[in-house]
């Protein structure tokens, strides 16, 4: 006979045998006119016989639609276990296994023909494994499952309806409740490019202060950042009906992410107390912002600046014996990116379609691979035990935060999201300790969203991006005298910072171009073909013809010197001898003369040419 492999069955007799005698009668009794064997050999002849040709076919007729669905996924897919989690999410309900005990849990009193189908890989294993021999039979009959798909829409509702429970005082018992609350929508394809030019800006100006032990913005930087960023952040300055002191406070999303994604791509350094642009910085603000977003993602899933989870304040253990068990970022986000590669370009996806997509298809990540080292609220008492092996809290809410805080801000996902005091509570709130919880997380609100372009790009599925363009509302009016004046809405903090760095204030309306401040821009790695398109987007009308030969002067005056690195100065005993350095055929090619009696020698030539001089005769010894 042919024998299984660990964790698989060979044929159903072989399953049939870790059964004992009164589980094998249980199955007898499903079965039509099978005598009364009493031995345990004759049953499993007789119930094995009955597993063959048409009568296979007879008993899978006998089955209800959930029941057949579950033999035709086991039959045709490559693991010969039942998937009950993959099978949850892609149906939405499990099948009828029998009547369960209501002593012993898990217990099945009395079975379904369903058990005719599933078999113990062992005696001492309750998993569900369907016989390797059975899985060949049926394949002649069953018909392939469906394909799984990705549900997507092409807009999202404006209204979004909330279901909870609350117990009644009056009459002591519970009641569902019901409401529309009102969704948010936020397009950041466009505005994660404004946003990043506009960080990368503020960094430059020594205006972003980070922790130099954990490198997260202080509160004073992220105030800042919020009302820098297109639209402020995500919530802002969000007020709760009868607010108190002790109610949980949401926080920043996107200004607290843009420092950790700077630092992750190697676009800005901590010197210091405050931010820096590095060289790569520095470039990247005349850079095309869709690809350094590019670039700042692949970082991103693969640095180790910051754990999500711990933006998920309410989970204690991270920095104790909790911190040992968490498994590998860029494992758990490369998962994510993955199936973030399958969702429809410029579709809807609701978070709860994703997170069920993403089991059905076993896209799986683990958080840690010790759930009773973190908790909620005490040790001892809110351990996620539970949260181990399922996708009840710990996967969902590092999802969460990782597609809100990190892909949105960067413009791969436009979100759709409601308030987090307003999101359903889930099964976080059974835990111990969560009683006084007003939200698990603060990306708890988080409903759905929507690959960009730029997303597509950034996850590869695209080889090359057309920058969605930056439009600025006209609302400066340029004069000829240099004078910019506003002359519509306030302006945005971000055009606020541009004015600034290329021009003087002269009065709470009116900015003034001068020449030396557009020079000092330029000199600290500003480009001034952004502050250009900046007016010419923002005037009302053309840029006056001054104002343009101001600006070719600046750019020639900009372009006239060029900085070709650091040199030794050599001094020359006479003007004979530097005038014969300068000359010679071994020398010449790494000096040039500077005045009568001096040398100059580039830093990287300056091996060469004291190799060089020996050969003439002379050296310089080293100070």
């Amino acid at each position: 006979m042919a024998q299984s492999t660990s964790g698989t069955l060979a044929t159903v007799t072989e399953g049939l045998n870790y059964d004992t005698v009164d589980e094998l009668k249980k199955l007898l009794s499903l079965l039509p006119d099978t005598g009364n064997p009493s031995r345990k050999a004759e049953l499993v002849s007789v119930i094995a016989e009955q597993l063959q040709g048409n009568k296979l076919q007879a008993l899978w007729d006998q089955l209800d639609e959930i029941q057949q669905k579950a033999v035709a996924e086991t039959a045709y897919a490559d693991e010969s276990e039942f998937q009950t989690e993959q099978f949850l999410a892609k149906y939405g309900s499990l099948p009828n296994w029998g009547k369960q005990s209501r002593y012993i849990h898990g217990y099945i009193e009395q079975h379904s023909r369903l058990a005719l189908f599933f078999y113990k890989p062992s005696a001492y294993q309750p998993r569900l494994v369907m016989p390797d021999d059975l899985k060949e039979r049926l394949r002649q009959f069953v018909p392939k499952p469906q394909p799984l798909t990705l549900r997507s829409q092409g807009e999202m509702p404006a209204t979004t309806q909330i279901q909870w429970r609350e117990f009644d005082f009056s009459t002591r018992k519970y009641v569902n409740k019901r409401e529309e609350v009102e969704v948010t929508h936020c397009d950041m394809e466009r505005a994660a490019q404004q946003d990043l030019l506009a960080v990368l800006r503020f960094i430059h100006l020594g205006k972003v202060a980070v922790s130099d032990k954990t490198f997260m913005p202080t509160k004073a930087t992220v105030q800042a950042l919020s009302a820098l960023l297109q639209g402020k952040d995500y919530y802002p300055e969000l007020a709760v009906e009868g607010q108190t002191d002790d109610i949980q406070e949401i926080g920043a999303i996107k200004a607290f992410a843009w420092p950790l994604l700077v630092q992750a791509a190697g676009l800005a350094a901590l010197e210091g107390k405050k931010l820096q642009l590095t060289t790569t910085g520095q470039k990247s603000m005349g850079a095309n912002p869709a690809k350094t977003i590019k670039g700042m993602w692949k970082k991103w899933i693969k640095t180790r600046l910051i754990d999500e989870l711990r933006r998920i304040e309410v989970i204690k253990g991270q920095t104790g014996k909790g911190q040992r068990g968490l498994t590998a970022l860029d494992k758990r986000r490369s998962v994510i990116a993955n199936a973030l590669a399958q969702c429809p370009v410029g579709q809807w996806v609701m978070f709860d379609d994703f997170l069920r997509y993403m089991i059905a298809s076993n896209q799986y990540f683990e958080v840690t691979r010790s759930p009773e080292n973190l908790y909620v609220a005490e040790a001892g008492y809110g351990n996620l035990y539970d949260t181990g092996q399922g996708w009840n809290i710990l996967q969902t809410s590092y999802l969460r935060c990782f597609l809100f805080e990190y892909a949105a801000t960067m413009g791969l996902l436009d979100v759709a999201y409601i308030s987090p005091y307003q999101a359903p509570s889930g099964s976080w709130r059974e835990l111990w300790g969560a009683d006084d919880l007003d939200f698990f997380s603060r990306y708890d609100g988080l409903i759905g969203f929507r690959l960009t372009p730029l997303g597509a790009y950034c996850l590869g599925l695209t080889s090359t991006y057309q920058s969605a363009p930056i439009m600025t509302e006209p609302v400066l009016r340029v004069l000829p005298n240099f004078d910019i004046v506003v002359t519509g809405r306030l302006l945005s903090s971000a055009e606020t910072l541009m004015l600034e760095t290329y021009t003087q204030q002269k009065s709470d309306a009116v900015w003034q171009l001068a020449r030396d401040q557009v020079l000092a821009a330029i000199a600290e790695g500003q480009q001034l073909s952004d502050f250009r398109e900046f007016l010419e987007q923002a005037s009302v009308g053309a840029l006056p013809e001054t104002v343009q030969q101001f600006f070719a002067d600046v750019e020639s005056r900009s372009q006239s010197l060029k900085d070709q690195g650091m040199a030794r100065v050599i001094e020359c005993a006479h003007a004979t001898l530097a005038t014969l350095i300068a000359n010679d055929t071994h020398t010449r090619k790494y000096c040039f003369l500077a005045g009568e009696c001096h040398l100059v020698v580039p830093i990287e030539h300056e091996t060469r040419f004291r190799n060089a001089l020996r050969k003439l005769g002379y050296t310089l010894p080293l100070q």
